[in-house]
């Protein structure tokens, strides 16, 4: 731990502070304030100067401030004047007791306007009524309105105009379904007999009723006998 050294200015304010506290508490009880009252005026004095003085050195010079710095440092010296022999504090006069006896309406006021009354750098950050209302959106500005055009149709193009290559042609028919020979021998006999009762080529249709094949297994078949 570093050595404690004394602060002169700290040790001078000591004593001068100690010695207003008792010239206060003298003063006031002269002027018939007795027991813990006596105790009180200096202490409150003291109070309202370092408010004053707080409230100067953080916000800066205000007449508030200012006023009420005055007023408690006037208080202060009047009763380290008062206590040297100036006054008579056995035969106080009226004015001395009436300033004695007003004096915690008048600290209440100075405390209550230095702790709750805004500075000017307050005042000047916070944003006033006018400029927490919302500025009014814009109309949206419509769209123009564009009519779509319907594609143009390609020119129809002659067979005779188009490549060989590109030339449209037929799908592919499907292969026939492979049929067994036992069906096909089957189904000629059927065909034959058909033929020689009507003298008529049997049909698909026919066909495929004879037999009880699907449509495209008589296609097969048909296609083979043929």
């Amino acid at each position: 731990m570093g050595r404690i050294r004394p602060d002169a200015v700290l040790v001078q304010a000591v004593i001068a502070g100690a010695l207003s506290f008792a010239h206060l508490q003298e003063l006031a009880a002269a002027a018939g304030q007795d027991g813990w009252k006596a105790w009180a005026y200096p202490i409150s004095v003291d109070l309202l100067l370092v408010a004053a003085w707080r409230r100067l050195r953080n916000d800066g010079p205000s007449r508030l401030a200012w006023c009420w710095f005055v007023i408690a440092l006037v208080a202060s010296l009047g009763a380290n004047v008062a206590t040297a022999g100036f006054l008579d504090l056995q035969h106080p006069p009226a004015w001395l007791r009436f300033g004695i006896a007003g004096w915690p309406a008048l600290a209440f006021l100075g405390g209550t306007l230095l702790a709750h009354t805004r500075s000017a750098a307050e005042a000047a950050d916070r944003p006033s009524p006018a400029d927490m209302t919302p500025a009014a959106a814009p109309a949206p500005v419509p769209a123009p309105v564009t009519t779509a055009e319907p594609p143009a149709s390609p020119p129809e193009l002659d067979a005779a105009d188009l490549p060989a290559a590109e030339l449209p042609t037929e799908p592919p028919r499907p292969a026939p379904a492979p049929v067994p020979a036992a069906l096909v021998a089957h189904a000629r006999k059927v065909a034959d007999e058909h033929h020689a009762r009507t003298g008529d080529q049997i049909d698909t249709d026919t066909l495929r009723a004879r037999l009880g094949v699907p449509p495209q297994l008589a296609d097969s078949i048909a296609a083979q006998l043929t």
